[in-house]
């Protein structure tokens, strides 16, 4: 682990930690609903942010596992670190961060995460931390604007009577007619759909929530079988990214 065990996750105001994710977070967007951020310091700068919040779609995530409370369960929604932290520093932040949730926030029970490889890469970190994969799916979420930005379906539906700047102005149902429209939005902007997926992760902070899951465990071989493995946009296998790996050491 290396100089990873030296660094030092304390919580941050969000006035700190969104600045960070704009700056170094590929999708350069905060998640509005993010409530918790913990800050990841080494040689006494922040230099990672891992976000925390309730999901966009609660009432859907939360069927999920059974019995879970609608304060059981937090979204890892933003991860962001510049190139200054060390090997596996990135795994390593997600425990000490998991286990001061389990701390100190006990009613928590498990925590719901996702990888976009349409745009980073398939989850390897959470493969690392021991998170169940629990989906699959071809990604047609995320558009790629004119001006080079990126937007997901999901920014639209949970603000549709924002004023947008591609739309000059207008909101996405002024554009939609009022409906939950994503094709209509993407031939309007003239925008076009990144190809990819979307891998869907849960840790288990208390092992007994596990058996009440609801949807089936994914074995991971199954991401490759799919052709599903990404990085940083760009389809790859396991076998080649463990290759890869091993040759950089």
């Amino acid at each position: 682990m290396g100089r990873a065990k030296e660094i030092q996750i304390r919580v941050i105001p969000s006035k700190i930690a969104n600045p960070f994710i704009r700056a170094h977070h590929y999708s350069g967007k905060v998640v509005n609903n993010s409530c918790l951020h913990f800050g990841a310091f080494l040689d006494g700068r922040l230099h990672g942010v891992l976000s925390y919040g309730p999901s966009l779609d609660k009432k859907k995530i939360i069927g999920l596992v059974e019995g879970t409370a609608w304060d059981g369960f937090l979204e890892l929604n933003r991860m962001a670190f510049d190139d200054y932290l060390p090997r596996n520093s990135e795994s390593y932040c997600i425990a000490k961060t998991i286990r001061l949730i389990r701390k100190q926030a006990p009613q928590v029970k498990w925590i719901i995460s996702f990888a976009d490889g349409c745009s980073c890469g398939d989850g390897t970190i959470y493969r690392a931390c021991n998170f169940v994969l629990t989906d699959i799916k071809r990604n047609d979420a995320l558009c790629l604007l004119p001006n080079g930005d990126k937007i997901h379906k999901m920014t639209l539906h949970s603000n549709p009577t924002s004023p947008r700047p591609e739309l000059g102005g207008r909101t996405f149902y002024e554009v939609t007619g009022g409906k939950y429209d994503w094709d209509a939005y993407v031939k309007e902007v003239g925008g076009t759909i990144l190809p990819g997926y979307q891998l869907r992760y849960i840790y288990f902070i208390d092992p007994e929530y596990r058996k009440r899951l609801k949807v089936p465990e994914i074995p991971f071989s199954r991401i490759d079988e799919l052709g599903a493995g990404m990085y940083k946009g760009q389809q790859v296998s396991q076998a080649e990214r463990h290759a890869e790996s091993h040759f950089e050491q």
